[in-house]
This record gives structure tokens, sequence and C-alpha cells, in this order.
């Protein structure tokens, strides 16, 4: 593996995720998500592109086919690597995304087989995001944030952003995790939040956190 490998798959992955949200990607959103300098960002999206796995316009970055497929690896370690850390060693789900972060640039492919097989080849991470195959084809499900929801609406839970421990940890007491059925009883005017149903139990749940909830 070369020097610059792991951070190299930590920009393609970055951009994979950030993609889903908006296309192209802007620098300043990827700095962001990175939580780097715009100038460091810029200088590896040069070297990205010179290298064939971005495109980079004026608009942001956009991953080419190559670099598509590149992110697909790391996203698939990534997520498989979340799954073995909660479902073999017992993590919680808001332990798993620091730890995956480091194991999934370690994992060789005789690994990454054998992880999968131990674990029965899941479809999904502990936060409900599809796992790529070994050739980089998932199920793409159609959802939308759960802060778009109107009154008296039903759903179910298909994934959470999984980057932020806390909000997972608060999510978890509320019993809004994957495959879970959310009923919108009220929503507030002016951007005031939700009051939401799950298993019986009432909560208000503000806009922000709602949009980090995509449900079918």
């Amino acid at each position: 593996m070369e020097a610059d490998t792991p951070r190299i798959e930590e920009y393609l992955e970055s951009i994979y995720k950030l993609q889903l949200e908006q296309h192209p990607v802007s620098t300043s959103r990827l700095a962001e998500h990175l939580k780097l300098s715009p100038p460091s960002v810029s200088e590896m999206v040069k070297k990205l592109a010179n290298k064939g796995l971005i495109n980079h316009t004026g608009k942001g970055v956009c991953l080419t086919e190559e670099g598509g497929r590149m992110a697909k690896k790391v996203v698939r370690r990534h997520r498989l690597s979340e799954r073995l850390l909660t479902d073999i060693l017992g993590f919680k789900w808001d332990e798993v995304h620091e730890e995956a972060c480091r194991l999934e640039h370690a994992i060789s492919p005789e690994m990454e087989d054998r992880i999968a097989q131990s674990l029965g080849n899941p479809k999904t991470c502990p936060h409900g995001h599809p796992i790529p195959d070994k050739d980089g084809s998932f199920i793409k499900e159609k959802v939308r944030p759960l802060s778009q929801l109107r009154a008296n609406e039903k759903a179910i839970i298909v994934n959470v952003f999984e980057e932020d421990p806390k909000m997972l940890q608060y999510l978890a007491s509320l019993g809004l995790i994957p495959d879970v059925c959310v009923r919108v009883e009220e929503v507030a005017p002016f951007g005031g939040p939700l009051i939401v149903c799950v298993s019986g139990s009432r909560y208000a749940l503000g806009r922000e956190v709602a949009s980090k909830i995509k449900v079918k």
C-alpha cells in the first residue's frame, strides 16, 4: 500500500457519501466533512483529479468511474468493520464509526471475505446504510428525510447519520433505529419540532435531527 493510500481512500469515501446529498460536491462541504482546511483539501483535490479519480469543475467535485469503484471498496470494508464491531465484538452503534475508519485501511481482501462470510454477508451496516457487494452493487432504496413527513404520516426508518456518536446515543434512547415504524403526529409551524410516536411513546424531535433520519 502506498503511503498516501489511506488519505486518498478517506477523500473518495467522503465524496461518495456526500454525493448522495449534493452533486457535484463543493470543496467547502468536503473540507467541512473531513474537518480539514480548504487549502489542504484543494491541494488534494488536484492530486485526485490528476490521478483520474475525480472530475473537478467550478461547481465542485464528483467521482469518476474508477474513483467510484475505489470508493465503494472502502465503504464496503468500513461497513463490514462496523458490523464486526457490533455483532461480534459487542461495541455499541455509537462507538464503531471511528474504529471502522481505522480498520478499513488495514483489511486485506482475504480478511474482508472472511468477515463477510462469518457475518452471513450482511446487506446493511448497524446504522442501516447498504453494504456494497464485492462488485460494488447494492440495493438502493428510495428514502426521504423524516423531517419531510407531514402530520399523520407513517414510515419505516431505513438509516441514520452515523458520524455523530451523541446523536446516535440520543436516537437509541428514543428507539429511533433502523426498521422501526415511526408516525408523525404533529408538525409545529415556522420550523418547529415534529411530534413523533415510536412504540407507543411520543417525543418532540427537532428538524435538524429529523433530517438525519431517512425513512421509506
